[in-house]
Formats: structure tokens, sequence, C-alpha cells
């Protein structure tokens, strides 16, 4: 009963957001600020990891392809494996690790320092000017960061293609559309909206809803991070299942 009551304080939760977005017009100068800041404190990291997850899907399927010969295929199976699954899932942990929890903890400052209270009492909605620019600041950041994470790992699988496998660059990037095909960006692009609205949820609504001064902003942080966590791992399993069964019959 517990579960299915929180379940529902979340449901309700994203319902007055979405009621907010529809029915209030958007602060573009706060959402361009918490767009920047989104992106700016996680494109580093993600770019980094972007290049390793190249480097590594290509050192994989280099011991595999080469025993087939089929070493010019390297460049689109790396590629279309990241975009697929490895990159939308590379980009929610980085942001729920990173964003997840300074967002979650933001929020709950404000909630036990009384601030949102006083945004209330002075008429002010604070799910309209925190709560809404932070939600789709999240969600359009995650779009950014896969561009960002998908070109570094195509520079790392390029890089290490060379290196394990004496592939050049030319090689690498030509096998590249053969196998990214509109069906795979498609899948990682609903994947990272998928993960971006799950952690916009979690992270905003545990902040928002925090209680019990510096220690309740500590508890919120970490349910934040352990929600995410799990929650991006069942989404991702549901969406490639439902993703399989779509193609299956798309095909069929």
């Amino acid at each position: 009963m517990g579960f299915l009551n929180e379940l529902g304080r979340i449901l309700i939760f994203v319902g007055k957001i979405l009621k907010t977005i529809k029915s209030k017009s958007i602060n573009c100068p706060d959402l361009s600020r918490q767009i920047y800041r989104v992106t700016i404190q996680a494109i580093s990291i993600t770019a980094f990891s972007g290049f390793f997850v190249g480097a590594i899907m290509s050192i994989q399927f280099n011991s595999q392809l080469k025993e087939f010969g089929a070493l010019t295929v390297l460049g689109g199976l790396a590629t279309s494996a990241t975009l697929r699954e490895l990159g939308p899932l590379l980009i929610a942990f980085m942001l729920s690790g990173k964003i997840g929890a300074y967002t979650s903890a933001e929020l709950g400052t404000m909630r036990v320092t009384e601030q949102i209270d006083a945004m209330r009492c002075l008429g002010t909605d604070p799910i309209e000017h925190l709560v809404v620019p932070r939600f789709i600041a999240i969600v359009l950041s995650s779009f950014i960061l896969l561009l960002v994470g998908l070109l570094s790992s195509i520079i790392g699988g390029a890089a290490l293609g060379k290196i394990v496998g004496g592939l050049s660059a030319q090689e690498y990037f030509n096998a590249i559309p053969h196998f990214v095909t509109g069906w795979s960006i498609a899948l990682g692009l609903f994947k990272c909206l998928s993960f971006g609205i799950l952690l916009a949820t979690v992270c905003t609504y545990k902040g928002y809803f925090t209680q019990g001064g510096a220690r309740g902003v500590g508890r919120s942080v970490i349910s934040t991070a352990l929600i995410t966590m799990v929650g991006i791992v069942v989404v991702d399993w549901f969406t490639s299942y439902l993703a399989r069964s779509l193609e299956f019959l798309w095909t069929s």
C-alpha cells in the first residue's frame, strides 16, 4: 500500500507539471539557464565516457569479426549498438548521478529552508517557476548529451579500430550508414526521452517534497539515486522489449 500511495503521489505531481506546462507560459530565460546548467555540468564526463564506450565496443566486436574476416563492418556494428543501447543508458546514468542528485538537493534545500512556502505566500506558483524549467531542461538536455556521447563514441571506436584492427577511419565511417537505420535512431531517441522523463520526475518530486531538515535533504538525494538507477534499468528492459516486438510486427 505504501508503494501504491507513493506512485499515486508521483502521478498527481506529474499531472500538475503537465497542466502547468499546458496552461501557463514557460519562462524562457529560466528554461535556457537550466538547459545550459544541466548540459555544461554533464557534457565533459559524457564525452569522456562516450569515447571509452566506443573504444570498448570496437575492441569487443573486433575480436569476433576478425575470425570471420568482416572487420569492414566494425564501425556500423559498434555505432548501432551504442545508439540503440549503450548511448541512452550511459547518458541516463551520467545525468542520474550528477544532475538528478543536484536537482533533488537544490529543491530539497529550498523546501526545508521554507523558500518554497515563501513563494506560495507571495502568490507565486513554485511548480511553474522552480519545477517546470528543471523538468523540461533535463529532458531536452538528454538529447543534446546523447549526440555528444554518440559522436565521442564514434571517435573512440574509430581510434581503437585503427589500433587493434588496422582499420582506417574512412573504412570505419563508411560502414555506419549500412547499420545505423532510421529505426535505430528512433529507438535511441525514444529511450533517451523515456530516461529523461523518469529522471526529471523522480528528482523534482523527491526534492520538492523533502522533509526533515538537512538530514531529509540527504535522504532525498540517496532515494533519488536509488530509484533512478533501478528505474532506468527497468525502463531500458521494457523499451527494448517493446521495440523488438514492434520491429517484428513491422517486418513481418
